[in-house]
């Protein structure tokens, strides 16, 4: 059962929150994220957004979480903005968009990874605005991106629809600040450096 929705969520890789290196972001809170695995905040239907530059482990900790979702027994979801957008785009003009914003809503837990780092379209953000509002309250979602929220309109084209969006979404959130410096960097840097001794 657990593998079958760990195959369903479609994460792009299996990582779990035991292979993170929390000494590398020591601004991330380990207990929160401890916490966060225990699933409690998808029972109360609350959100958790993750937010620092590239590179500092946003997808891991999403990932982990996912990962701890499945294995206590919720229906997962993961998907970066981008493709969710086309993927909600490419339903409307083949008009079964309701059939998917139904199954995206029905999930426990919806992560939507890498948001903000593709400007989205009018009808793009008008859609992703829906399907938030359509989980609000009855669904957990779980946010990585690397834009602060005061840049959020960047994403999301007007002040209103960010205004909105950001509403829902921090209504009731844990907010994971993931600031440092980049972890893929420091890692190709000692390799570089372990090469040239």
């Amino acid at each position: 059962m657990i593998e079958r929705r760990i195959k369903a969520a479609k994460f792009p890789a299996a990582k779990s929150l035991d292979s993170f290196d929390f000494k590398a972001i020591p601004k991330l809170n380990k207990m929160q994220v401890l916490e966060l695995a225990r699933c409690e905040w998808i029972d109360r239907r609350e959100n958790v957004i993750a937010l620092g530059p590239s590179g500092t482990g946003k997808t891991h900790v999403a990932l982990g979480l996912g990962l701890a979702a499945c294995q206590k027994g919720m229906a997962v979801s993961f998907t970066t903005a981008a493709t969710l957008v086309n993927e909600m785009m490419e339903a409307r003009d083949e008009r079964r968009l309701l059939r998917l914003q139904k199954q995206l809503a029905s999930v426990k837990l919806l992560i939507i990874d890498e948001l903000g780092f593709v400007p989205l379209s009018k009808t793009g953000a008008e859609l992703l605005f829906e399907l938030i509002s359509q989980r609000y309250e009855r669904g957990s979602t779980m946010i990585t991106s690397n834009l602060p929220f005061d840049e959020w309109t960047e994403t999301f084209g007007t002040e209103r629809l960010t205004g909105a969006l950001l509403d829902r979404l921090t209504h009731h959130v844990n907010i994971l600040e993931m600031n440092g410096d980049s972890y893929r960097l420091g890692q190709s840097r000692a390799r570089k450096a372990e090469a040239s001794t």
